[in-house]
């Protein structure tokens, strides 16, 4: 019989993402704490930017966009916003969205499946994902448990289970 496998991915679905950050911009023209704070949020390039013409609206701009994240099911460990910059007479924040595991978050993951994972599951870096397989399919299902209990500082997915 041949092994059981899946790849654990650390991707965000960039539509997603988008419909998410509308929901926001939407909110923030509607909301009557933020009229005449000209806040805004928007991509610039490949991150999102926060602007807002004070320290505390900005942040509350960030915290409506995370809410919105939450709510279209996108982890936000996958989300790395930075510190308020003051710019002019603005503050600005600037976020980017972190995709792929790198080798040694790959390497961390490994360890814990050979540590405390079932015995015979195998798991082997393959660029910026990890596949895991093994005989059992009930091995590779309490591998994706012991994955969810931990508290990664990373988001990950579990893909292409067969």
């Amino acid at each position: 019989m041949a092994d059981s496998s899946f790849d654990i991915v650390s991707k965000v679905e960039r539509q997603e993402v988008d419909n998410a950050l509308n929901q926001a911009a939407k909110e923030i023209s509607q909301r009557y704490d933020f009229k005449g704070v000209d806040a805004s949020i928007k991509w610039s390039g490949e991150k999102i930017e926060m602007r807002a013409n004070a320290e505390e609206r900005v942040k509350a701009v960030l915290d409506i966009f995370q809410s919105k994240l939450i709510k279209r099911g996108i982890s936000l460990k996958a989300l790395d916003a930075g510190e308020p910059e003051a710019s002019g007479k603005e503050y600005k924040i600037f976020a980017s969205l972190q995709e792929g595991i790198t080798q040694e978050n790959a390497k961390k993951v490994a360890k814990i499946i050979r540590d405390e994972g079932p015995k015979g599951v195998k798991a082997q870096v393959q660029g910026d994902e990890l596949r895991v397989s093994s005989k059992s399919r009930d091995d590779l299902q309490a591998v994706q448990q012991l994955l969810k209990g931990k508290d990664l500082d990373f988001a990950i997915q579990f893909v292409n289970y067969r």
